[in-house]
């Protein structure tokens, strides 16, 4: 595992209203915001946290992140 975990995103920043994540790399604003600032810690506490994240996250806003995915290749 990497000293300091690289940021999850994959530059589709669409924040689904229902669960306050972004569909694109499932964190929150607040997260998004303090990520530059975090110890390597806390990004891998979160970065483990992601999968169980994508897994609640409401079928409508996988939809959605299907179609992103569609439209660019490659990124998830």
């Amino acid at each position: 595992m990497a000293l300091n975990p690289e940021s999850p995103c994959v530059n589709i920043c669409v924040m689904d209203a229902d669960s306050g994540l972004c569909v694109g790399c499932l964190r929150s604003i607040d997260e998004i915001v303090a990520w530059g600032g975090l110890a390597s810690e806390a990004r891998r506490a979160l970065m483990k946290a992601l999968p169980e994240r994508k897994a609640r996250l409401g079928a409508q806003a996988l939809k959605r992140l299907e179609i992103l995915n569609r439209a660019r290749p490659n990124r998830l």
